[in-house]
């Protein structure tokens, strides 16, 4: 795939992004938990599939894709459901040996084991359309993964070398570091991308660009215009995804 630029064309976004984000390239987004980083992630998925590209979605936040899609047309007013072929969801059940095709845009499967998760991965990609842009590969909450007492360092490298080494697709995650800050350390000194959130009473979401390749970009801190009930909705999500994932993924 020849390097090019993709612009979002969101407003806010662009006034600290406007060369856009190399393609391909690797974004991570970090912070303390409960300041709204998926809605973040998802301007990127936005502009991804306007500008005709595929999507793989891994939202350990979300337990199911209508969610995700209930999000997409609050924040950016896009309908899923019109990108058919372009977007497959990839749904986390730790009961899964390999993964299970759910759907005709759905697979769930133990992304917790390496091995697994290049396959759902290669999987997912087969059932897309091919697209000039190619694949975005997104994931949020990908943090809860490392909580596996069998698989955590496996899975870290897994995660490491996708943002690392990885060029046959785009990848952006969204991590807490709430928990096992160390681990995600990891992940922030690999990531081509490195943006952080932060919080602010009341409830005003702030982001901040650390580092981005090889195109020009604001150091500035920025308010995310997403309003409260937005950023409560996502707050409660993730909480709620906490308690059943976290004693889940601890038992792998």
């Amino acid at each position: 795939m020849a390097m090019s630029n993709l612009v979002t064309n969101i407003e806010w976004l662009d006034e600290l992004l406007p060369e856009g984000i190399s393609i391909p390239s690797s974004m991570l987004i970090s912070g303390p938990g409960g300041t709204g980083k998926p809605l973040v992630e998802f301007a990127f998925v936005a502009a991804w599939l306007k500008a005709g590209g595929s999507l793989i979605g891994i939202p350990l936040q979300y337990p199911r894709g209508e969610l995700v899609k209930m999000a997409m047309k609050k924040l950016y007013d896009m309908d899923l459901d019109n990108y058919q072929g372009k977007v497959v969801y990839v749904q986390f059940d730790p009961d899964v040996n390999g993964f299970e095709k759910t759907g005709k845009d759905a697979l769930k499967a133990n992304m917790v084991k390496p091995e697994i998760w290049d396959k759902t991965i290669e999987e997912a990609e087969n059932m897309l359309d091919k697209t000039a842009l190619g694949t975005m590969v997104f994931g949020s909450a990908l943090n809860l993964l490392l909580f596996s007492k069998t698989y955590k360092e496996l899975i870290l490298n897994k995660l490491k070398d996708a943002l690392q080494h990885d060029k046959s697709r785009t990848y952006v995650f969204a991590v807490s570091t709430s928990a096992l800050a160390d681990k995600i350390k990891i992940l922030e000194d690999v990531a081509d991308n490195l943006m952080f959130t932060r919080m602010e009473k009341p409830m005003t979401l702030f982001l901040k660009i650390n580092r981005m390749k090889e195109v020009k970009f604001s150091k500035k801190e920025k308010a995310v215009p997403i309003s409260k009930e937005m950023l409560k909705e996502i707050n409660k999500i993730a909480e709620e995804t906490r308690k059943t994932r976290i004693p889940e993924i601890m038992k792998i």
